[in-house]
C-alpha cells in the first residue's frame, strides 16, 4: 500500500470517516465522560470546519496530509502534519494526527505514514529541528510505535475547562 498526498476534492469524505474513528478511539481511552465529549463534537458543523481546515493546510503545504488508499473508495489511514506556518506553536514540526484503520494495523502502514510525515517536516524551515506530537499515555500501541520511531517524553500537556 502506497501513501500519497491528500486531495480534498477526492478524499474528504473518506478522511472524515477516518477522523470520526480516530476521535472515537481517543474518547474511548478515558471512560464514558471523555467518550461522550469526543462523540458530541462530531456534528456536521465540526465536519465542515475540520475539512475546511484540512483544505487550508494543504493549500499552504501540499505534503502536510498523506493518505493511504485501501481497496475500494475508502482510505486505510492518514497522517496530518501542521504546515510550516504553524510550526511556532511547538517550535517544531508537529504531527497533528496519525490514524490507521483497524483492518490495516500491523501491516507496516503506520511506518509509511510516519515516513511521509518526516519527509514533510524535513522540508520545513523550523525554529528547532525536532518533531512533536501528542499521544494519550493510555494508548499503549501508539506509544510503542512512537518510541520505536525515536520519540521520547517531553513535558506533559495539561488541560482545564473554561
Amino acid at each position: 500500500m502506497e501513501t500519497r498526498r491528500y486531495d480534498p476534492d477526492r478524499d474528504s469524505s473518506s478522511l472524515w470517516g477516518l477522523k470520526e474513528r480516530f476521535e472515537g478511539e481517543l474518547g474511548g481511552l478515558g471512560g464514558d465522560e471523555k467518550a461522550d465529549t469526543y462523540d458530541d463534537k462530531l456534528d456536521e458543523d465540526y465536519r465542515e470546519r475540520y475539512l475546511d481546515w484540512a483544505a487550508w493546510c494543504v493549500e499552504h503545504d501540499s505534503k502536510c496530509i498523506a493518505v493511504a488508499d485501501a481497496e475500494g473508495k475508502e482510505l486505510a489511514g492518514y497522517v496530518f502534519v501542521l504546515p510550516e506556518e504553524l510550526s511556532m506553536i511547538w517550535d517544531a514540526g508537529v504531527v497533528n494526527e496519525l490514524y490507521v484503520g483497524e483492518a490495516h494495523r500491523g501491516s507496516g502502514l503506520v511506518d509509511d505514514l510516519l515516513d511521509a510525515a518526516f519527509a514533510c517536516v524535513e522540508a520545513q524551515d523550523l525554529p528547532l529541528d525536532r518533531v512533536a506530537l501528542d499521544v494519550d499515555p493510555d494508548n499503549g500501541p501508539a506509544n510503542g510505535v512512537y518510541q520505536r520511531h525515536g520519540f521520547e517524553p517531553w513535558g506533559e500537556l495539561l488541560m482545564r475547562e473554561h
